[in-house]
């Protein structure tokens, strides 16, 4: 009588990882501690930036609205006193390079705006304190951003006023604003692949497919 193998064998049985080596890693950098949802960093082929607390001034000034763009090949510790981009008011809660161009980062806060900013070539020599556009439209904190993956200059916030808005980066004019179509909290956002749809988990446990020209639910 022959039995059949009920488990089947895995091919990373004997797959082990490697730690990378401790010249290989970032070091020394103090991630911000705002109790937001996120990632905290965000990563393209040129630049890591990572959200941090960054401090400056005469005795003691913080700078909650700020974060830290490192060439990717600059590697070890970071000192502490290495430029930041440093122009919100309030606590930077998401950030997220642009897919059309490696030298520029968009950032939501908690300030309620939204700023894009244009990182040097080589990466920054003094802090980055002035952005490219401004987007304002939001009556509370901005916790979520994301680029449209084809569309050049077109970027999507989500705030905690559970508005969406789709804005046309070139001009700071808002395309799209849909209201009422969350309850509650969003907490994620994600764009279909060509940039029709994209879709939402929020607060009231539920998954939303939303079309942003006609501005309706359709899953």
């Amino acid at each position: 009588m022959s039995f059949r193998k009920v488990v089947r064998q895995s091919k990373f049985r004997h797959v082990f990882g490697q730690p990378v080596k401790t010249e290989q890693c970032y070091d020394d950098i103090r991630v911000s501690r705002v109790t937001w949802d996120s990632t905290f960093c965000a990563v393209n082929p040129s630049f890591v930036a990572v959200i941090v607390e960054a401090s400056g001034g005469g005795a003691f000034l913080v700078l909650p609205g700020a974060f830290l763009v490192l060439p990717l090949h600059k590697t070890g510790r970071i000192d502490k006193s290495y430029p930041t981009v440093c122009g919100h008011t309030g606590p930077v809660l998401d950030i997220e390079w642009c897919p059309h161009n490696d030298h520029v980062i968009a950032s939501g806060s908690e300030d309620c705006t939204v700023m894009v900013w244009q990182i040097p070539e080589g990466g920054l020599v003094q802090p980055l304190t002035e952005p490219v556009v401004v987007l304002e439209g939001h009556s509370k904190r901005v916790g979520i951003i994301a680029w449209h993956p084809t569309a050049r200059n077109v970027l999507l916030s989500a705030g905690c006023d559970n508005v969406v808005l789709i804005w046309n980066v070139g001009t700071a004019e808002e395309l799209y604003r849909l209201e009422g179509l969350h309850p509650d909290l969003i907490y994620s956002v994600s764009w279909s692949r060509d940039g029709s749809r994209f879709c939402t988990a929020c607060k009231d446990k539920s998954v939303r497919v939303i079309d942003p020209r006609r501005g309706v639910v359709v899953a």
